[in-house]
């Protein structure tokens, strides 16, 4: 830890980084059915990126996320376009949402939708893009 950077924030990271994760994951799956969903998500884990960046001793998000952003940004548009395409495949609309109700013997009725996968995509593109923002932040830092 270098001299200038913050105990305090370094003691309390560790709780809210893991803590904003977890979160942003429950806002992803419960996002096709209330308020949230796929870009409030990745707002929240971005959010906790930035917050470790913040904190970082030295200006670079690689230690955080070893994955190039443009593999999420790809990523989450690939997933996002096929749910679009999904639609075309039942002769429906672009983007027309599906719904599967699946009954399971000990858990009941599961229920899924089309949403959830679009969700994911935007999570990701989300993800994605607020790691390209902190990359070239921690370039301009170091240059």
């Amino acid at each position: 830890m270098n001299p200038r950077s913050s105990l305090i924030l370094h003691t309390v990271l560790a709780g809210v980084y893991r803590t904003a994760a977890v979160f942003s994951l429950f806002l992803l799956f419960a996002g096709h059915n209330a308020p949230g969903g796929g870009f409030v998500a990745g707002l929240v884990a971005a959010t906790a990126l930035v917050l470790r960046y913040v904190a970082a001793d030295v200006p670079r998000t690689d230690p955080v996320v070893r994955v190039a952003p443009s593999v999420f940004l790809g990523g989450g548009l690939l997933v996002a376009a096929f749910t679009g395409f999904g639609g075309w495949l039942w002769g429906e609309a672009f983007l027309a949402s599906a719904k599967v109700e699946v009954e399971l013997p000990v858990l009941g009725t599961l229920k899924a939708t089309s949403a959830l996968p679009f969700d994911i995509g935007v999570y990701l593109v989300v993800i994605g893009l607020g790691l390209t923002i902190l990359r070239s932040l921690a370039a301009e830092v170091t240059r």
